[in-house]
């Protein structure tokens, strides 16, 4: 079954922000953009400005996409939607779901074990100026 996510790329200070999974959540203690499964009738930049402010407690305005992955885990197929976001008023987010998050810069992404579907984005992202 496939699962249609979307994921934020925030940029601050030439840094984006990256989260890491919990222990206990399918794949564990991996790297990704923030964000979450599509719910019906959602589009994707709705569903990720729900995802964020339940995640990490911000207002986001969501840009422009960046581009889409796919990977078939074990459990399922997931596509991955990225945007680039930009929080409202300077918020510093504060993420209530994630053992770890941090501000890196693009070229350091490749230094951090992420999730399969965020592979190929972290590889685009890594290359480019901000």
């Amino acid at each position: 079954m496939k699962k249609i996510v979307a994921g934020a790329i925030i940029v601050r200070n030439k840094k984006i922000y990256i989260c890491q999974r919990p222990a206990d959540k399918k794949p564990p203690l991996l790297w990704e953009f923030p964000g979450g499964k599509q719910e019906p009738g959602e589009t994707l930049p709705e569903c990720l400005k729900r995802e964020l402010s339940e995640e990490l407690n911000v207002k986001a305005e969501i840009g422009a996409p960046f581009m889409v992955s796919s990977f078939d885990y074990e459990f399922g197929t997931i596509e991955l939607h990225t945007y680039f976001a930009t929080l409202d008023g300077g918020q510093m987010p504060v993420s209530n779901e994630h053992k770890n998050t941090a501000w890196v810069c693009p070229e350091e992404l490749p230094d951090y074990p992420f999730c399969p579907a965020d592979i190929p984005i972290v590889k685009k992202l890594s290359k480019i100026k901000l």
